[in-house]
C-alpha cells in the first residue's frame, strides 16, 4: 500500500511544462498575422481570366436538352430544362467583378441608357469592395455567383464547391442582404462549348438548387489585342435573334468594356433590342431573394475579416517598402560615413594635436573570473604605456582575488568588495585610480602590447571626455562564436565609425573603453539605472558635452558565449539594459547642443533600426513565406536575395576596413535562419519583459579560459 501511495505521489508531482505569457503572447501574434495573410492570400490569389480554359468534344454525359436548348439551364441531374432568349431581346451580363475602377464606369453607362444587367460577381471581389455590391444592388441590378475564388469548378470536389458557393453567399449577404439562386461556373462560355466536366459542375449546382447561366455571345473584351470594332460586331446577334452577352467588369484591364457599351447599347436599341433580366426570362419575382439574419450576420463578419487581412496585408507592405528604402539608405549612409572615418589617420597622422603620454589606470571589474583573470593580467602587464591595474573582485567565490594576488605583478592593485554588481565594481575601481585617464575592460578580455597605448591618444584633444576600442572574438572556434565575430566587425568597422563621424556614439564597449575621469566625475560614475551600464554612461557623457570617438586600432580579446544557452543570456541582459538606457535619457530628443544630436541620430537610429524593425523581423519572415506561396515566388525568392546581397555586400566592406581575413563570410546567408531569428526573440522577450517591469541581475556566462592561447588562432 505504502508504495503504491509513493508511487501516486510521485506521479501526481509530476509537473507539466507550461508556456510563459510572452511567448503565448508572440505565439499568438504570429499566428494571427499568418491567419491574416492566409485569408489575404486566398482572397487575392491570382485567377486565369475567361475564355482561357478549352472546351473538349466529350458531351456523352451531357443531355441533349442542354445541348440543343437555351443558355439558362435548370437541372436536377435527372430532368433538364433550359431557357432561350426570345427574339429581340438583350440580357447584358458581366463577370469578374465588382472592380473599384471599371464597375463604376459600366454602371454610369447603365444608368445613362436605363437598362438593367446581371452582375456575375466573385466572392473575394464581393468582400473586398461591399459598397459596389451595395450600389449595384440598389439600381436594380441582378447579381449572380462566379464562385469565390474562380477556380475551374470541374477539377474541384464536391466540398471545395460547396465552399466557394457558400463562401460567396455569405460574402453578398454581408455585403448586401441578399443571396443568389443563378450560377455562373468560371471559364464557361456558349452552349455550344458545354462538354462533360462543364455539364458535372452544372448538375452539381442543379442540384444545390441555382440555375446555371450561360451566355450566347461573348465580347472578347478580356482579350488585349480586340479592338473596338472587334468587341462590337462579337455582340452583335444574327436576325434579331435573341442573346445573352457576355463582357467583364473585372479581373484585369477593362477599360475597353465602358466605351464600347455607349456604341453597342443604343446600336441594338436603334435595331429594335430592349433589354431585360434573367428574373423576368424564368418567370422569377427575383432572383436575389433576402438574406436570413444568420446569414447576414455570418456575411458581415467574413466581408469584416477580409477587408482587415486586405488593408493589414497591404499596410505592412507599405511598411516593408519604407523600412526597406530606409534601410537601405541608412546602410549607403554608413558605408560613406565609415570610409571617411577610415581615411582620418591618412590625411591627418596627427588628428588629435599631439601625443597623450600620462600614465592610466586599467580597471578590472571580475566575478568569477578564474578561468580568465591570470590571461588578462599578463596582457596588461606587457603594455607598451604606462598603466597601473586596479582588480575590483566583485565577491567572487571562484578565487579569483586569490589567482590575481598570486601573480605578483607589481603595478597591479586588488580590491575586494561584497557582491555589488559591475556598476559597483566599477566605481569602486574609478576611486582608486590616481590618473586623469582610466580604461575599463571585462575580466575576460585581454589586450595586445599596444592596446592602451592606441585607446588613449584621442585624449590628448581636451574635447575627447571617452574613447571606444575595437572589441574582437577570440574563440572563433564554433559556428556560434564565428556568427558572433562577424557580428562584431560590422558592428565596430561600420557602425562605429559612422557613429564617430556623427558624434552620437552610443556604447563605449565594456570590454575595451577608456574615460577621462573628469567626464566621469561630472556624470557620478556609473549609474545602476540599467543593466547596460556602458550605454548609459556613455550617453550620459554626451549629454554633458563631451565628445566620444572610436579608435580601431586599438584592439582587445574577448570570448564570446559559445552555446546559444549563453548567447541568449548575454543578449538578453543587453538587449534590455539597451532599452533602459534609451527610457532613461529619452530627454536628449528636445536638447540643444551635443545631447541634442545624439538624441535626435542616436537614440532614434537605435530606436528604429535596433528596435523596431528587428520587432518585425518575425512578421517579415512569415510575409516571405507568403509571398513563395500567394505572389510571385520568383520575385518574392529575387528580393530576399537581393537584401541577402546587400548585406554580403555590407559585411565584406567592413572586414575590408578592418583587415580581417574573408573566409568566415560564407557562413553570412546562414545567419539569416538561426542567427537572426535568435536574436529578434532575444529582442522580444525584453521589450515584454521591460513592460513587465522585471529585473535582472549581473548575469554570468560560463567561460572556458586560455584567452592567449585562442588569440594565436583568431583570423579564420
Amino acid at each position: 500500500m505504502s508504495v503504491e501511495t509513493s508511487e501516486g505521489a510521485r506521479r501526481r508531482r509530476v509537473r507539466v511544462p507550461v508556456p510563459r505569457p510572452r511567448w503565448i503572447v508572440l505565439t499568438v501574434v504570429l499566428g494571427l498575422f499568418a491567419c491574416i495573410l492566409l485569408v489575404n492570400g486566398v482572397v487575392q490569389g491570382e485567377f486565369t481570366q475567361d475564355g482561357a480554359a478549352a472546351s473538349t468534344n466529350d458531351t456523352d454525359q451531357v443531355p441533349a436538352a442542354a445541348l440543343e436548348g437555351g443558355p439558362i439551364i435548370q437541372t436536377d441531374g435527372t430532368t433538364t430544362t433550359t431557357v432561350t432568349v426570345p427574339d429581340n431581346r438583350i440580357v447584358l451580363t458581366f463577370d469578374d467583378g465588382p472592380s473599384p475602377t471599371y464597375t463604376p464606369e459600366i454602371l454610369d453607362v447603365l444608368e445613362e441608357y436605363d437598362v438593367p444587367a446581371t452582375f456575375f460577381m466573385i466572392g473575394s471581389q464581393i468582400s473586398q469592395y461591399p459598397s459596389l455590391v451595395k450600389r449595384v444592388k440598389d439600381a436594380g441590378h441582378e447579381i449572380g455567383i462566379h464562385t469565390f475564388t474562380h477556380p475551374d469548378m470541374s477539377g474541384k470536389g464536391e466540398w471545395r464547391r460547396g465552399v466557394e458557393m457558400q463562401e460567396t453567399q455569405f460574402a453578398l449577404a454581408g455585403a448586401a442582404g441578399v443571396t443568389s439562386l443563378i450560377f455562373r461556373p468560371p471559364y464557361s462560355s456558349t452552349v455550344e462549348a458545354l462538354d462533360d466536366n462543364t455539364w458535372n459542375v452544372m448538375a452539381d449546382m442543379g442540384e444545390r438548387g441555382y440555375l446555371t447561366v450561360v451566355n450566347n455571345l461573348d465580347s472578347r473584351d478580356w482579350e488585349s489585342a480586340a479592338t473596338m470594332t472587334d468587341i462590337e460586331d462579337a455582340v452583335r446577334p444574327d436576325d434579331g435573334a435573341g442573346a445573352i452577352l457576355l463582357f467583364h467588369d473585372g479581373g484585369g484591364n477593362r477599360s475597353k468594356t465602358a466605351t464600347a457599351l455607349k456604341t453597342v447599347i443604343p446600336a441594338l436599341q436603334k435595331e429594335g433590342y430592349t433589354f431585360t433580366t434573367v428574373a423576368a426570362l424564368t418567370g422569377n419575382s427575383t432572383i436575389n431573394p433576402a438574406a436570413s439574419t444568420r446569414d447576414r450576420a455570418i456575411g458581415t463578419g467574413l466581408v469584416g475579416a477580409i477587408r482587415l487581412a486586405a488593408g493589414v496585408t497591404i499596410g505592412f507592405s507599405y511598411l516593408l517598402l519604407v523600412l526597406g528604402v530606409l534601410t537601405v539608405v541608412r546602410l549607403i549612409l554608413m558605408l560613406i560615413l565609415g570610409r571617411r572615418h577610415a581615411n582620418r589617420y591618412k590625411k591627418n597622422p596627427d588628428p588629435w594635436g599631439g601625443e597623450y603620454t600620462e600614465p592610466v589606470t586599467v580597471i578590472v571589474p571580475a566575478y568569477n573570473e578564474k578561468e580568465c583573470i591570470a590571461d588578462t593580467l599578463r596582457s596588461l602587464v606587457a603594455s607598451t604605456h604606462p598603466i597601473a591595474i586596479v582588480v575590483v573582485d566583485d565577491g567572487s567565490t571562484d578565487g579569483t582575488a586569490e589567482i590575481a594576488e598570486a601573480l605578483g605583478h607589481p603595478n597591479v592593485e586588488v580590491v575586494r568588495q561584497t557582491n555589488g554588481g559591475k556598476s559597483s565594481a566599477l566605481n569602486n575601481g574609478i576611486a582608486h585610480a590616481r590618473t586623469e585617464v582610466v580604461v575599463m575592460m571585462d575580466g575576460d578580455t585581454v589586450f595586445e602590447p599596444d592596446t592602451v597605448r592606441l585607446l588613449v591618444q584621442p585624449f590628448a584633444n581636451p574635447e575627447i571626455g571617452a574613447v571606444a576600442g575595437n572589441a574582437k572574438v577570440a574563440n572563433r572556434n564554433s559556428m556560434v562564436a564565428i556568427w558572433q565575430h562577424i557580428e562584431y566587425v560590422v558592428g565596430f568597422s561600420i557602425d562605429r565609425r559612422a557613429y564617430d563621424v556623427m558624434r552620437c556614439m552610443a556604447t563605449v564597449p565594456g570590454a575595451i573603453g577608456a574615460f577621462r575621469r573628469e567626464a566621469l566625475r561630472q556624470v557620478d560614475g556609473l549609474s545602476e539605472d540599467t543593466l547596460a551600464e556602458d550605454t548609459d554612461l556613455t550617453v550620459a557623457i554626451i549629454r554633458a558635452g563631451w565628445r566620444v570617438v572610436y579608435e580601431e586600432r586599438s584592439r582587445a580579446w574577448t570570448e564570446a558565449p559559445s552555446t546559444m544557452s549563453q548567447l541568449w543570456r548575454q543578449r538578453y541582459r543587453w538587449s534590455y539594459g539597451t532599452m533602459q538606457a534609451m527610457w532613461k535619457h529619452r530627454g536628449a530628443l528636445f536638447e540643444k547642443g551635443p545631447g541634442g544630436r545624439f538624441g535626435r541620430r542616436g537614440l532614434l537610429n537605435l530606436a528604429l533600426f535596433q528596435t523596431v524593425l528587428p520587432l518585425l523581423s518575425p512578421l517579415i519572415d512569415v510575409f516571405l513565406v507568403y509571398g513563395l506561396f500567394f505572389l510571385d515566388p520568383v520575385r518574392t525568392v529575387g528580393a530576399w536575395a537581393l537584401m541577402l546581397a546587400v548585406q554580403m555586400f555590407s559585411t565584406w566592406y567592413a572586414f575590408r576596413l578592418d583587415g580581417e581575413s574573408l573566409k568566415p563570410l560564407w557562413r553570412v546567408p546562414l545567419q539569416q535562419f538561426v542567427y537572426r531569428q535568435l536574436m529578434y526573440l532575444v529582442l522580444i522577450q525584453s521589450v515584454l519583459a521591460a513592460l513587465g517591469g522585471i529585473r535582472l541581475g549581473w548575469q554570468k556566462l560560463r567561460r572556458t579560459g586560455g584567452l592567449n592561447a585562442l588569440i594565436g588562432t583568431p583570423r579564420r
